[in-house]
């Protein structure tokens, strides 16, 4: 905390702030009328869990021309979070009191010059990178088993990498979604409380929520591509349940690796990681192969243990702006 110093804003327009954030990034894909979707009004009754076909005149989220739309507009839409934050520090900037602290709490720059350092646009070290695939040690010990890892036989360069990460598909996937909805729920949102003088619990336990609610809006696609019944309804309500509360978790973390390291190459590489190797499922691999049932467990296990432990030595980076506060 700064002491006696008034905060630079208030919780109130940190709220706001963050509240925005989230509307121009997810309001951002309808403004678009390319990246709007776009569904039969027809209800269909479909056995419990199916989805139903796609008709001639719908638009899907996985559309090539849909996703295009979307990359373009949460570009943007991330463009205009970063200068927002940009105008609100330049803003703060000209309080005298507010220079005075800045100067003597963190040298000479201003806000506006630092403003880079506060969203993490800086380097990290490596360390805070491997917590992730650390924690992953057991899906990443089958896919050794499996041979699927790269360089090994089962793992091809055309389609594991090429098809993968560059199809329009997997740019949205691996590279513009992890990259720009960090830099929005994570940098921005997290500089903004920052300047409330909010303590490091509540930054990283509260605005997370934020990122959790901005995937509210995908029940919407549910309902529609479900049939439009009460079952879809249902089936819309409890996944987009799911989806907020591991999202929320996930923001965590990822405000936690934020914070420690003062860079957001790790929450941005943390997300790419985790959408790459998607949800672990122990009970299934081991299923495959139930004589590896024993290394399995213990890869698995290895990795949560390293996980609790590393966590906090390997997330911090020296010079960290945030974890520097006390």
């Amino acid at each position: 905390m700064y002491g006696n110093t008034k905060p630079f804003l208030s919780i109130t327009s940190a709220h706001l702030l963050s509240g925005l954030f989230a509307f121009i990034y997810v309001g951002s894909i309808y403004a678009f009328k390319n990246a709007r979707l776009r569904f039969s009004k027809r209800k269909v009754n479909l056995p419990e869990g199916q989805a139903r076909l796609k008709l001639q005149n719908e638009r899907w989220r996985d559309d090539p021309d849909v996703i295009k739309a979307r990359l373009l507009a949460v570009t943007s839409a991330t463009l205009i979070c970063c200068l927002i934050v940009f105008v609100v520090m330049k803003n703060l900037n000209r309080d005298d009191e507010f220079v005075g602290h800045q100067v003597a709490s963190m040298g000479n720059h201003n806000l506006t010059t630092d403003a880079w350092l506060h969203l993490g646009f800086t380097w990290s070290n490596a360390l805070p990178l491997l917590i992730t695939p650390l924690l992953f040690s057991g899906p990443l010990y089958v896919q050794f088993l499996e041979k699927t890892l790269p360089f090994q036989k089962g793992w091809n360069f055309e389609d594991d990498v090429l098809f993968r990460f560059f199809s329009i598909v997997g740019l949205r996937n691996y590279f513009v979604a992890p990259i720009t909805e960090e830099i929005v729920f994570r940098a921005c949102v997290l500089t903004v409380y920052h300047l409330t003088d909010a303590s490091r619990t509540k930054m990283i336990f509260l605005s997370p929520l934020v990122f959790g609610t901005a995937h509210i809006h995908h029940a919407f696609e549910t309902y529609h591509r479900y049939g439009r019944t009460a079952t879809a309804a249902k089936r819309a309500l409890i996944s987009t349940t799911i989806q907020f509360t591991y999202t929320s978790i996930f923001g965590f973390y990822c405000c936690y690796l934020f914070l420690r390291s003062g860079s957001l190459l790790p929450p941005i590489a943390a997300h790419m990681f985790c959408n790459i190797m998607g949800i672990p499922q122990p009970n299934y691999e081991i299923s495959l192969m139930p004589h590896r049932k024993l290394s399995i467990s213990a890869a698995y296990l290895f990795g949560i243990i390293g996980f609790v432990f590393m966590l906090k030595p390997w997330s911090y980076t020296d010079g960290s702006l945030y974890w520097q506060r006390n």
